[in-house]
């Protein structure tokens, strides 16, 4: 990985985002298969969206 990534989740773990949103972030930066579609929640969705596009602009929505 790169340090973009490690930074973004380091910033995500101490904003204390959901393990959905954070699971879909992960995933959608490094462009993985979304999961099956009975286990896709709102957050996690939120997170792949933003990995996608390598932004944490849905973080603050999904803090727990």
């Amino acid at each position: 990985m790169n340090k973009e990534y490690f930074d973004i989740v380091t910033k995500l773990e101490e904003i204390g985002v959901s393990d959905d949103y954070m699971i879909g972030w992960q995933s959608g930066y490094m462009r993985s298969p979304k999961l099956e579609e009975q286990r896709v929640t709102d957050a996690y969705d939120a997170g792949y969206e933003d990995g996608e596009n390598k932004v944490i602009d849905n973080a603050e929505k999904f803090k727990i």
